[in-house]
């Protein structure tokens, strides 16, 4: 599948903010090499007794890892858009927060229409915890998934096979980055690449295992996750 047909497979409010500004040019490479994961995923369907979602212990399983945080990362900005924004959002404040929730969808449609009859399903959220009207409570709850998502696709990396996916995996932890340092600054500004505790030593981004990552985004996940990952 290339960049136009998984692009107009999108409903047009969930893909204006790239024709519109190009925040932050994702798209071009990411789309292009879903014709290359299409191409290695077996049509055939695993049978699957285990109730929720199960993730295998190889590249697809990685894949289906970052497809779930994806799906909740999409359903976060979503509702942040649906509901109207926080009470007191900028205009660019909300102009640059519906262009992460186009990202955001643009990555979970590329993970399931690459992964295909590999893909998990779609996953159930719980949002009662966030209070979508508090400028707070979205951006604090933003920090945190997307600060989760880096960390996420940091620990993952060294358990693909696959350079190729590899590869891409790199390129969407990127576009995670400069999310995580966007919501930084608006919480406060000069922050973008402030330590937190996401920063080592030695100036990189911390990494975290698939089992601590999913033990975190468990409390917005109301599906059951059978990880065989590490």
């Amino acid at each position: 599948m290339n960049k136009k047909e998984i692009l107009t497979e999108l409903p047009p409010n969930e893909v204006k903010g790239f024709s519109r500004r190009n925040f932050l040019g994702l798209t071009g490479g990411l789309l292009a090499a879903g014709a290359l994961l299409n191409a290695s995923c077996n049509n055939d369907d695993d049978s699957n007794p285990m109730p929720g979602v199960t993730l295998t212990n190889d590249d697809f399983g990685i894949l289906n890892y970052a497809y779930a945080l994806e799906q909740l990362e999409a359903a976060f900005y979503s509702r942040v858009v649906e509901t109207g924004f926080y009470d007191g959002a900028t205009a660019s404040e909300k102009a640059l927060l519906t262009d992460i929730r186009d990202h955001e969808i643009a990555h979970r449609e590329f993970f399931k229409a690459a992964l295909g009859a590999k893909a998990i399903g779609s996953l159930g959220v719980n949002f009662s915890t966030i209070d979508f009207k508090n400028r707070t409570s979205v951006l604090g709850t933003a920090k945190v998934f997307e600060d989760l998502g880096v960390s996420a696709y940091n620990g993952a990396g060294v358990y693909i096979q696959s350079t190729d996916y590899l590869l891409l995996a790199g390129k969407i932890v990127s576009v995670e980055a400069r999310h995580a340092a966007y919501i930084r600054d608006l919480i406060s500004n000069g922050t973008f690449a402030s330590g937190d505790a996401q920063i080592d030593m030695n100036g990189m981004d911390i990494s975290k295992k698939p089992s601590v990552v999913l033990a975190a985004a468990s409390a917005f996940i109301t599906t059951k996750i059978n990880s065989n990952l590490p």
